[in-house]
């Protein structure tokens, strides 16, 4: 099998790298390297440098011969989202769209795209959200990412593309950066390694689901090797406060570490937990790993490169 993977020397983009790497796929990464690291990527895999949004580079690498196009290339900050509309409509709509208009003419069969389950749900009605709560986006990412759906489906149903949305939560792991958005375990941890105070904005009692990047690289891994299709939740469906979180990393670091609380960001979703349990049925998947257990490896890895 051949798989091409948009923004795949990203954080969460080359973990799925490897996990395709290691059942002895072809594997193809695009990535224009902005936000990714070259060392992130596999040395098995072929890196081609170049943006999405550029329409060469798009069919150079979306061609005859590739089964499946895994689409994690975007742009991912919420607060440029809401300030340049137009700009992540560019990056994440328009992008998508000349992709999945590449794949109708080359003939690739599967798209899995990487959607947010926090960002298009909004605020909750009820919890854990499951894959039919009501979409109430707060943000013009959150719209991108519906959108984005929607058009997988009018793919689906015209040109006969399996496509699968896969609704994250919050993802933390290793390689991830110490800034953008749900990057708060990075965050922390960067400021705790280097002995500064720890920032929470708010009150800190607003809640996030924390999904271990195993365990989406799990979930895409079962996908990529079932005839599934539609949208499936990838998340915990446990909810854990912000100063939860910071209570755990200290824990996991060994001591307590000063912290103080900032005025609350402007539109911040206050609540967000995801039931993951339709994929997990649908594609017989262990159960998600405790927050403890993914802050534990995260943190020793964080660690190792603070040293």
């Amino acid at each position: 099998m051949h798989v091409l993977v948009t923004g795949g020397a990203g954080f969460i983009g080359s973990h799925i790298v490897d996990g395709y790497v290691a059942r002895g796929w072809d594997v193809t990464v695009v990535d224009d390297l902005s936000t990714g690291e070259r060392s992130n990527v596999n040395p098995k895999a072929r890196l081609v440098v170049g943006s999405v949004t550029d329409p060469a580079v798009v069919a150079e690498v979306v061609r005859p011969g590739v089964d499946l196009l895994n689409h994690h290339a975007a742009q991912m900050d919420v607060r440029r989202s809401v300030a340049d509309p137009v700009f992540d409509a560019e990056q994440n709509i328009v992008a998508s769209l000349r992709l999945l208009e590449q794949v109708v003419k080359s003939g690739v069969g599967s798209v899995i795209f990487a959607s947010s389950g926090g960002a298009a749900y909004g605020e909750p009605v009820f919890v854990p959200q499951t894959e039919n709560h009501p979409f109430a986006p707060m943000s013009p990412y959150g719209c991108a990412k519906l959108s984005v759906e929607h058009y997988l489906g009018f793919y689906r149903q015209v040109h006969g593309i399996r496509a699968v949305a896969l609704r994250y939560g919050n993802v933390y792991g290793p390689r991830q950066k110490k800034h953008g958005e749900a990057g708060v375990v990075a965050i922390f941890a960067g400021k705790m390694l280097a002995g500064e105070t720890v920032t929470i904005n708010g009150s800190g009692l607003q809640t996030r689901d924390y999904v271990f990047v195993e365990d989406v690289v799990r979930a895409n891994m079962a996908v990529s090797d079932s005839d599934l299709s539609g949208a499936f939740n990838v998340g915990t469906g446990v909810e854990t406060s912000v100063v939860e979180l910071f209570e755990a990393m200290c824990a996991a670091l060994g001591g307590p570490y000063p912290s103080v609380h900032a005025p609350a960001k402007a539109g911040e979703q206050l609540r967000s937990v995801l039931d993951g349990a339709k994929l997990r049925l649908a594609a017989g998947l262990a159960a998600p790993n405790p927050l403890a257990h993914g802050l534990r490896q995260t943190l020793e890895w964080m660690t190792q490169q603070a040293s």
